[in-house]
């Protein structure tokens, strides 16, 4: 049978979108990117102006394939000419969102908003047709894209949405208007860009409640010192709220997470009802993030049963918790792939889970770190924080990377202390040295800091 669903855009609707006008003839297209080494055959070129102008990459996208460009001045090929070409993807994402039906979810928080966001998408995609952020497209292009990716026939979306400076969620949130909108935690995340530190980085998380539509539900962590800051903020738009965490009389209620190999088991109440579920993340952190995904999904018209299901079968992200086991000489190690991201509050989730996992006979709990950044002036102490979580998680060996983990490491006891490098580039080339049998091995630190150099360094050592 002939393939009857209409094209994610055609060169028409770009040009009632933007206010455009159309050169070069008719065209449609089935998806839209703005990197002209991505694109696919029937997609749309995105001229955007960043480091390099976009413009000089329209006839590389042509070449392959690309039905047609949204652009600021005419080019070798079909176009709709708009003023300004990031102003035309926000026209088309508005109008991307508005020819839908779509109820609509956002998620941001200093921690674990990626994970949260997929997690959610996994229970979209089983109650109908769903669409979401991919990767971590989180910002002032990445939400208008994802925006105009979102097909006609979606029931349910839901977008990620991220910071660097103040004034940058509030905006993209007007973008998305979301049904729910949840911030996961706050934490000393981005403190440099605020001039009154983790205060200013609460303020600018609440302020993901403005683009709520009229009626929307804002999900807010019961757990954190800045849960009034949220509260005001969505009470300011007259937002409905849903509050998770380990205290009674939340909406959500962690009772017991209890870590097991390759996952865990959670407790908890949801609007008094009683949930025993298992989930195949250990980190400590998932007992509130699988509440927010329940009430992110509640507030999306998806069953709390087909919410569990999407939940047990969610697995941990690259770079985000990823488990793998590594044969070396006499045996195996475990290596947790947490490389991703890091900040003393998801540093601190990664110890205490570290620390909660069962050795074999002989093996050690081993962190292998590199710098957090953007702490600014807050960054040396809060490096030689992290020795008293460390200390309480009864990790056995520390090793790290970069000039600020050298403050942790002189923090430490000498029986602590493995080997500091001063770049993860010199880590990973040791980490022969660093690991033996029946090792459980955690990698975090910055996604600046290479962290994932050690990290995939470990994973080549599988004999």
């Amino acid at each position: 049978m002939p393939d009857t669903t209409p094209p994610l855009w055609t060169a028409k609707d770009i040009a009632t979108a933007t206010g455009g006008k159309i050169e070069g003839g008719d065209f449609t297209a089935s998806g839209l990117t703005y990197n002209s080494r991505e694109i696919a055959p029937g997609e749309l070129f995105l001229a955007l102006k960043g480091a390099r102008d976009g413009h000089e990459f329209a006839d590389s996208a042509f070449a392959a394939g690309a039905t047609g460009a949204l652009v600021e001045h005419a080019v070798g090929g079909p176009c709709v000419v708009v003023p300004d070409t990031l102003h035309g993807l926000e026209a088309m994402g508005a109008f991307a969102r508005d020819r839908t039906l779509a109820k609509r979810g956002a998620v941001t928080g200093s921690v674990g908003k990626t994970s949260v966001t997929q997690a959610i998408k996994a229970g979209l995609d089983l109650a109908g047709p769903a669409h979401a952020s991919i990767k971590s497209y989180n910002n002032h292009i990445g939400v208008p894209l994802t925006l105009a990716r979102m097909p006609q026939a979606t029931e349910r979306a839901v977008f990620e949405i991220g910071m660097n400076a103040p004034g940058e969620i509030a905006p993209l949130s007007k973008q998305v208007r979301p049904h729910a909108a949840c911030v996961t935690t706050v934490g000393p995340v981005h403190i440099e860009a605020f001039v009154d530190g983790e205060a200013g980085v609460a303020r600018e998380k609440a302020s993901i409640f403005e683009g709520l539509a009229p009626g929307g539900l804002a999900v807010i962590n019961g757990d954190i010192r800045w849960v009034d800051t949220l509260k005001s903020a969505a009470l300011a738009v007259d937002a409905d709220i849903a509050v998770f965490g380990s205290a009674a009389g939340h909406d959500a209620r962690l009772i017991d997470f209890a870590p097991f190999e390759g996952g865990a088991r959670v407790k908890a109440e949801l609007r008094g009802r009683a949930l025993d579920f298992t989930l195949k993340q250990s980190g400590f952190h998932w007992g509130l993030n699988s509440l927010a995904v329940l009430l992110m999904l509640e507030a999306l018209d998806v069953s709390t049963d087909t919410a569990l299901q999407a939940l047990g079968q969610f697995q941990p992200l690259k770079g985000r918790g990823e488990t793998h086991t590594v044969a070396i000489p006499g045996g195996a190690f475990t290596l947790i792939d947490e490389s991703y991201n890091a900040n003393p509050l998801s540093m601190t989730a990664g110890f205490r889970s570290l620390g909660a996992k069962p050795i074999q006979p002989g093996g050690r709990r081993v962190v292998v770190l590199s710098d957090m950044l953007e702490l600014g002036d807050q960054s040396a102490a809060m490096h030689a924080g992290l020795a008293e979580p460390i200390a309480e998680a009864g990790l056995d060996i520390v090793h790290a990377a970069g000039p600020e983990m050298r403050h942790l490491y002189d923090a430490l006891p000498p029986a602590r202390r493995g080997v500091w490098a001063a770049t993860a580039a010199e880590l990973a080339a040791q980490v022969a040295d660093l690991v033996g049998v029946n090792d459980i091995v955690m990698v975090k630190g910055s996604n600046g800091s290479k962290a994932s150099l050690v990290a995939a360094a470990l994973a080549a050592l599988q004999r």
